[in-house]
């Protein structure tokens, strides 16, 4: 059966008649934006999406237990038989057994040509952390997707005129990430109601991609991110088990990877497991976020004072308990244990830093396939060589699965041990340069920024923005400088860091770095506020925005 003919089946015409598209799109997206595209959106949101927002609310109660002190992160008693019990996950499809080296980026044209033919085992198309994701960014993102999965697209720079095709054969394997679940597509409504990004990201791939995948031997696969207990993973299995019920896909057409990027989904890692366990295939450590999630989750403990960020590496005493866990709790599930991101980019014009960041990046992957991990992220193409170098020393097949590592025990306390350092106002001052560089680069689309030779994007401005709140929260005093932090004092340093960021959306950017460092309370994302002044640049959300006001 094909998956227009199985739509036909959900009355799609009496979905599709319920969705309202706000804004004109383009005659190039309207293949993306079909009918029954729409209508099957609309079906996953109309059956999942108030279990979304009700999982998303958990979150915020669960952290104002811990804020308060009423609750501590630790193992779930109700969920230790699963703990204990012996199961495995399905195995991994045959194009995603080996994983050595994985390469992530944006979703736009070019990028997604050069990750497919890089040499990477697989190219993670981000709608998330490196998209900003305004509505033609993630549109724009679909059709490139569409093209790829047909072999048909092209891209021809206009500036140098250099046309760029995929190869014939070698291609990486597509994994797509959409975005979380704490994000909303605005443009996309439901009775005034914005859908759920991640449905909407999900839903578009696998209505327009599904079948052409399966009939190339390959299938639906996604990296899942920002999950924070087991019940949004199962929340993600039922959408999965619907989806492939409604498009008359085969059971296991889709499969997904989930990325343990926040610090309450590190104890529920088996669980996350064993609800994904007919569709998953991995964990990943998401080390960026997962920092972010530390400082997030503990930050108002005046006793997790968390040190300069380039000082919170992977061995650090509580990041190496997280992919230690990680990579046991895999392979005694038939897991793949993936390692992190290697944010190093190469460095022209200067070979000794070059040569250094290279050096970094070496130790770094060493590191995991020494550990056990199965395989690793990086950002340019440039460190998948030295990637794979350091893999092929350990891997002499496609995967470590076998390496069980009963020698780790981990308890809360170990993921709960606030990393070593020093805290220094050349820190902050760092952090403030590339938070507030970042937010105005992602202010005007472009959600992945090299900046200090390092590929930033939104976990790692998470870090410097949360970093900037905790100190000044706590009054941290600087090693560096003998003084301690205050409202005055940031507000002048800030002045002085951005005095000649002038143009683009600078403005907007230090306004609401200030604004979301200065607040009482940390916001939980900082893609949240930033994305409603991407919207009130809009006629449209600015009209929606007055009603709301007049009717409060």
């Amino acid at each position: 059966m094909t998956i227009s003919a199985a739509l036909q089946k959900q009355d799609c015409e009496d979905f599709t008649n319920r969705i309202s598209v706000l804004v004109e799109t383009r005659s190039a997206h309207d293949h993306i934006l079909s009918e029954a595209a729409l209508g099957f959106v609309t079906l996953l949101e109309e059956k999942f999406g108030e279990r979304r927002k009700s999982l998303v609310a958990a979150r915020a109660e669960r952290q104002a237990r811990l804020d308060r002190g009423e609750e501590k992160l630790g193992f779930h008693p109700e969920t230790a038989e699963i703990r204990a019990a012996d199961w495995k996950v399905s195995p991994a499809p045959q194009d995603l057994l080996d994983r050595r080296v994985e390469i992530t980026g944006p979703v736009d044209r070019k990028m997604i040509i050069n990750a497919l033919n890089s040499g990477a085992k697989a190219f993670m198309a981000d709608f998330e952390d490196s998209s900003t994701p305004t509505f033609d960014n993630m549109l724009d993102g679909q059709v490139n997707i569409y093209d790829a999965v047909r072999r048909t697209i092209r891209f021809t720079d206009e500036k140098s005129g250099k046309a760029y095709a995929l190869k014939e054969d070698g291609l990486a394997v597509l994994i797509v990430r959409p975005r979380g679940w704490h994000m909303e597509e605005a443009h996309l409504q439901i009775e005034g109601q914005a859908l759920s990004a991640a449905l909407v990201d999900f839903g578009l791939f696998v209505f327009n991609n599904a079948e052409e995948l399966t009939k190339r031997g390959t299938g639906a696969y996604f990296y899942l991110p920002k999950m924070e207990s087991y019940l949004e993973a199962r929340l993600w299995n039922d959408i999965f088990g619907e989806a492939e019920t409604v498009l008359g896909l085969a059971k296991g057409t889709i499969r997904a990877t989930v990325l343990i990027e926040t610090l309450p989904a590190a104890f529920e890692m088996d669980e996350i497991l064993f609800e994904l366990r007919d569709y998953i295939v991995g964990l990943n450590c998401g080390r960026w976020d997962y920092i972010f999630s530390m400082i997030k989750t503990l930050g108002k403990q005046p006793d997790f004072l968390v040190p300069n960020r380039e000082q919170v590496t992977m061995a650090a005493p509580a990041l190496r308990a997280y992919s230690q866990l990680l990579i046991k709790t895999c392979h005694r599930r038939g897991a793949h244990a993936m390692g992190g991101m290697a944010a190093q980019i190469p460095i022209k014009g200067d070979e000794a830093a070059n040569q250094q960041a290279f050096d970094k990046v070496r130790a770094d992957k060493e590191r995991e396939a020494s550990n056990g991990h199965d395989g690793t992220w990086v950002a340019h193409p440039g460190l998948i060589d030295t990637a794979f170098e350091a893999f092929n020393a350990y891997i002499d097949q496609d995967n470590q699965l076998e390496k069980q590592r009963p020698d780790v025990e981990v308890s809360a306390a170990d993921l709960t041990a606030c990393p070593e350092g020093t805290l220094t106002e050349e820190g902050l001052r760092g952090n403030i340069r590339v938070g507030v560089s970042y937010l105005e680069a992602w202010l005007r689309g472009q959600g992945c920024v090299p900046l200090y030779n390092l590929m930033e994007d939104a976990a790692t401005a998470e870090i410097c923005r949360t970093q900037v709140w905790q100190w000044l929260r706590h009054g941290a005093f600087f090693a560096d400088t003998n003084r301690g932090l205050t409202r005055f004092l940031l507000v002048q340093i800030v002045a002085e860091e951005t005095k000649d960021f002038k143009g683009g959306m600078f403005e907007e950017a230090i306004k609401l770095f200030l604004e979301l460092c200065l607040s009482s309370e940390l916001e939980p994302f900082l893609t949240t506020p930033a994305y409603k002044i991407l919207l009130k640049k809009a006629d449209w959300i600015e009209a929606i925005y007055k009603v709301k006001e007049m009717s409060q």
